[in-house]
Formats: structure tokens, C-alpha cells, sequence
């Protein structure tokens, strides 16, 4: 898929109404469903799973106190499909009809970044120290399969001095909640280090100039 037709894809999901439930996010589309209690919770999990056998398409699903996260791609293209969108329509009409309400603004995904001139001289070193595994179509990219540890991916950099900072953070947010998080971030004694990339990522810093990205499914073309 080109980076043009990846744009429309992601403009096409973002703008269906039928999808408000849900926000695309590091090539998922995500969805949080606050259930109240434990119990409401593994109801809607049970509902997930019969609606899911039903059209044999099987989501990730997080059952936690109070709410229940959900996320689907296709894994078999390692993309969202028609599938995924389908799918996360019925768990939207089963989660409305258990009660559960969608908090779409509450989903995010955290990514770490390492910077490097060569990373595939060291790629195979994080890979087998994390015990991660190569991301099917982005090789700078590494993912855990149990999806437990957030992804590892190298961003390319001339700057080998060993006093920089070589390691960031990456947090992917809905885009109607990302200019909320980087004034946010600024007011609580951050600073907006580079808005020119924005909406698909604003740069930040804390106090002691640690930098961690604001990121979008917008402009991103592996979303």
C-alpha cells in the first residue's frame, strides 16, 4: 500500500461515523469499552468472542477492573481490513446493548525509539535481549508477539555522540486528543521542541531536556 493510499485509508475510518467508537493507532484500530465492574467486563468479553466466532475474525482484548480494551487488525496482511472494520461495528452494537460505554479518547499505544546510524548492526541484539520479533513489513521496526512490551524501532541518526540522548519515547494518541496532550505536557513544565511534522508528531522535552514524541495515525505511513 503507498503512503497516498495509506492516507485514505486512514481519513476513511477516521471520518466514518459507524467507527466512533474506535481510533486508529500504530496500525490498529483500538476501542476502550468502561464496563462499571469485573463481572460487566467478562460479560462483554464473552460477547466479544461470540460475535468474533461468528464471522471468524478474532480481535486482542484487555479485560481489565473497569473497562475492557479491545484491538483488531488482520494479521495475516499485519493491516486493518474490511474484516477489522466489520467486526469492530458488531462489538460496537454489543457493547452499547451490555451497557458499556466507549471512551475512545482514553486509547493510546507507547512506542520506544532508539536512535542509530546502523540499526541493523544492532538490531539483532535487541531483538534477542527484549525477546522481540521482526515487525512483517517494517524492518526498522521490532514488535512482541505476545504484545505485552511496547514496539522497539530504530530511527536513523548521523549524531554518534555517546553523551546524546539516543533514547525516546513515542506516545500515539487519538488525533482530537493530541493538541490537548502537548499543551497539557507543556503546562505541566515541558516544551515544544518541533511542531513542523504535526499532526502525525510534535517533539517535546521535560525540564532536563528528554524528549518524547506526541504521535498521530495522521501523516503516519506505517498507520
Amino acid at each position: 500500500m503507498t503512503g497516498d493510499q495509506q492516507a485514505l485509508r486512514v481519513a476513511q475510518i477516521n471520518s466514518d461515523e459507524t467507527l466512533s467508537d474506535w481510533r486508529l493507532i500504530l496500525g490498529r484500530l483500538r476501542a476502550r469499552f468502561a464496563t462499571g465492574s469485573f463481572a460487566s467486563g467478562v460479560e462483554l468479553v464473552n460477547a466479544i468472542g461470540e460475535v468474533s466466532q461468528e464471522v471468524d475474525h478474532y480481535p486482542e482484548v484487555d479485560l481489565r477492573t473497569w473497562h475492557v480494551d479491545v484491538k483488531l487488525i488482520s494479521h495475516d496482511l499485519s493491516a486493518v481490513t474490511p474484516r477489522d472494520v466489520r467486526l469492530a461495528r458488531r462489538i460496537s452494537q454489543r457493547a452499547a446493548q451490555l451497557g458499556a460505554e466507549a471512551r475512545p479518547r482514553e486509547v493510546q499505544s507507547l512506542e520506544i525509539a532508539l536512535d542509530t546510524p546502523n540499526y541493523q548492526g544492532i538490531k539483532p541484539f535487541w531483538r534477542t535481549v527484549l525477546g522481540l520479533a521482526d515487525h512483517p513489513k517494517i524492518d526498522k521496526d521490532l514488535e512482541d508477539p505476545a504484545a505485552s512490551l511496547p514496539d522497539l524501532w530504530f530511527q536513523r541518526t548521523e549524531d554518534t555522540d555517546p553523551s546524546r540522548m539516543r533514547f525516546h519515547l513515542d506516545i500515539a494518541v487519538p488525533p482530537d486528543v493530541a493538541t490537548e496532550r502537548v499543551a497539557a505536557a507543556v503546562e505541566a513544565g515541558g516544551t515544544l521542541v518541533d511542531d513542523r511534522f504535526a499532526p502525525a508528531f510534535w517533539v517535546l522535552a521535560d525540564a532536563e531536556g528528554n524528549k518524547v514524541c506526541v504521535c498521530t495515525c495522521e501523516g503516519r505511513e506505517d498507520d
